[in-house]
């Protein structure tokens, strides 16, 4: 299915276009574009838009097969996914089940990779120009953003992902540090998971400590690393990527 030209929305990993039969649905183009500082540094890491869409298939059908609704509709293995049109949400709930990054600057009373139990869930409002602010329930309710009901329910829908991506990648070996998630709302007015779900999104390290996520280009700025280690987790994971040379 290929997008018409001009894509409607333009972001830092991803375009999104208008699907060109069905008004009810979006194409979805993850780039190969990877950046970090808000975007004030922006380099090409080839391949790194079909490795990542393939990743976040691969958990989309994961978490969908725990009863979980996400908005993809339809992968046919190449950098593109068909998903659902929702009025998004501009909230980055953010699952933090060890003490790293942002945390660690803002409150220094945390050492680095300290479990949290239960797991932190924060509320960052989504605008890249105010860097992605800390924001609380109450902010989030009194500034309409959300009901209390619908921000409880996203709570505790954001606790299950976590619980269930953690446990499974515990099970590969890996830890969950944190992941970032976004949700909107259907034509009904139904929550549904939505954007992705890959190493641009979350932090995942192996048994010895290194980092298999945006994290080595953050420290690095390596493009060659950043690819190797979404390839490795994606070999953990048991991804398809044997067409990428």
């Amino acid at each position: 299915m290929e997008p018409s030209f001009f894509p409607i929305y333009v972001g830092k990993s991803k375009n999104i276009y208008k699907h060109p039969y069905d008004e009810k649905l979006l194409i979805m183009e993850f780039k190969d574009d990877v950046t970090a500082g808000d975007g004030a540094i922006r380099t090409i890491a080839p391949h790194k838009g079909i490795i990542n869409a393939r990743t976040s298939h691969f958990f989309f059908k994961l978490l969908e097969g725990k009863g979980l609704k996400t908005h993809m509709v339809e992968f046919n293995g190449n950098n593109k996914m068909i998903v659902k049109r929702l009025k998004m949400i501009p909230i980055e709930f953010i699952a933090r089940n060890y003490a790293y990054g942002s945390l660690l600057k803002r409150l220094p009373l945390f050492k680095l990779m300290q479990p949290l139990d239960p797991p932190l869930i924060e509320f960052h409002y989504k605008d890249d120009s105010l860097h992605d602010p800390l924001i609380t329930h109450d902010d989030i309710i009194l500034s309409g953003l959300l009901t209390k009901g619908q921000l409880g329910k996203i709570v505790s829908i954001t606790a299950d992902i976590n619980m269930i991506l953690r446990t499974f990648l515990e099970e590969k070996g890996l830890k969950l540090v944190d992941i970032k998630l976004e949700y909107g709302f259907d034509e009904n007015g139904e929550i549904i998971l939505a954007d992705e779900i890959t190493g641009d999104g979350f932090r995942v390290v192996d048994e010895r400590g290194n980092h298999l996520d945006k994290e080595i280009f953050r420290k690095t700025k390596d493009v060659k690393l950043l690819i190797e280690s979404y390839m490795k987790l994606a070999s953990i994971l048991g991804i398809d990527l044997s067409d990428i040379k």
